[in-house]
């Protein structure tokens, strides 16, 4: 293959360049573009068909060169007492204090509580972190949470059917109660909207203090064995299972047994008619 036809193979349109090396999500890169503050090799891009190759343009935002590395993505198991950014004003460990070794610039793909653990995806493709995270692909998240106290079944009923958040009616894909007791109860949320702070707020609205939360899942990705404060590299196949990921569909609330309650499973044989 000539050296123009590698080249050609490699070239990619510029929004996407501009997405993948976190400069922002590719709608905000296409805006970037039209409005003319992004050039190539010195000249300004206003054509949203242009095409870059990486290892020879000199891509530019603001004057400011763009410079992309090696595509990194990680799973990570956050722990307790530690916070999604990169530095922190009041001393506390961040993420980044657990990533020896890696000294390329990378960034957390949504965020867990300071008091929470469990599944985090870090990477430096901002598509990538877009397409997980991005409202519109429903990338379902399951969490084990413990309450405070014996969760009632009229308390659980409450949240299958859905509570006010910020003026939005907010419901969970699906809550199984996976034990209760006078002290404390267990549940396993699964939700794919990301209102801050969502499952402690939802539970306080019904009554109860959440006193711990562990993401195990996110998509198909799933966070196994994987010690607190370790971390792996992503396999290619979870990769590509979260790129063509495309969504939960609303799946019916379960009962206290994990069965649907009859009024979702009558709703369920009416959509199923539906089509």
């Amino acid at each position: 293959m000539s050296p123009d036809s590698t080249a050609e193979a490699q070239a990619e349109r510029l929004q996407k360049f501009l997405a993948r090396a976190g400069v922002a999500s590719r709608r905000k890169c296409e805006e970037l573009i039209v409005t003319g503050r992004v050039k190539v090799n010195g000249k300004t891009a206003t054509e949203l068909g242009a095409k870059v190759v990486a290892e020879k343009d000199t891509v530019t935002v603001d004057d400011v060169a763009v410079r992309t590395e090696k595509p990194l993505y990680l799973i990570f198991h956050k722990p307790k007492n530690c916070v999604c950014t990169s530095r922190d004003e009041h001393g506390r460990r961040t993420v980044l204090d657990f990533l020896s070794g890696i000294a390329q610039r990378i960034c957390t793909v949504g965020r867990l509580d300071y008091d929470a653990e469990g599944l985090l995806i870090l990477t430096n493709d901002g598509e990538f972190a877009q397409r997980v995270i991005h409202p519109r692909y429903g990338m379902a998240r399951r969490y084990q949470v413990t309450v405070k106290g014996y969760l009632s079944p009229d308390a659980a009923e409450t949240l299958r059917k859905g509570v006010t958040l910020d003026g939005k009616r907010i419901r969970l894909l699906s809550l199984r109660v996976v034990s209760r007791g006078n002290r404390s109860s267990r549940l396993e949320m699964e939700l794919c909207q990301g209102i801050n702070q969502q499952i402690k707020r939802m539970l306080w609205r019904v009554g109860y203090e959440v006193t711990a939360i562990r993401r195990t899942r996110i998509g198909p990705v799933e966070l196994g064995n994987l010690g607190p404060g370790k971390f792996r590299r992503m396999t290619l196949s979870e990769k590509q299972s979260l790129e063509r990921h495309e969504g939960s569909r609303r799946r019916a609330p379960e009962d206290a047994d994990g069965a649907p309650s009859s009024a979702e499973r009558s709703s369920r044989r009416s959509s199923m008619r539906i089509g």
